[in-house]
């Protein structure tokens, strides 16, 4: 399994042509506490940076954007009961959704685990 970043703090885990997304340990730590999650419906189609999901923290509301291209084909359920999981385990069990990549090309654009901890020590 691959994982890949973007330069908005999203992750993505790759495994054959689904891809596990979720935001970055950073992100949450930004983020606060999260306190709701809303994740995309199963079937939905979304285009490389299309606003995928909402989470909200006791500073602010975000949007989570699809770090590539395809079909969603799971959205964490668990997220809807206990949104804390994003700050407890963001880059396990706080996965936002599960997508059948359309395009695995996308991904070349994405940045790898040592590119993404060299970008975030910038910020």
């Amino acid at each position: 399994m691959s994982r890949y970043f973007t330069q908005d703090h999203e992750w993505i885990d790759v495994d054959g042509d689904t891809g596990t997304v979720g935001i970055s340990d950073y992100a949450q730590g930004a983020l606060g506490d999260i306190v709701f999650v809303d994740v995309p419906e199963e079937g939905r189609e979304l285009s490389k940076g299309d606003e995928a999901a909402t989470v909200e923290s006791v500073k602010a509301a975000s949007d989570v954007y699809a770090p590539v291209s395809g079909t969603v084909v799971e959205g964490n359920a668990a997220l809807a009961d206990e949104p804390a999981l994003v700050n407890s385990d963001p880059e396990g069990e706080g996965w936002f959704f599960k997508i059948t990549l359309s395009d695995p090309s996308e991904l070349d654009a994405l940045m790898n685990e040592s590119a993404y901890a060299d970008f975030v020590a910038k910020l």
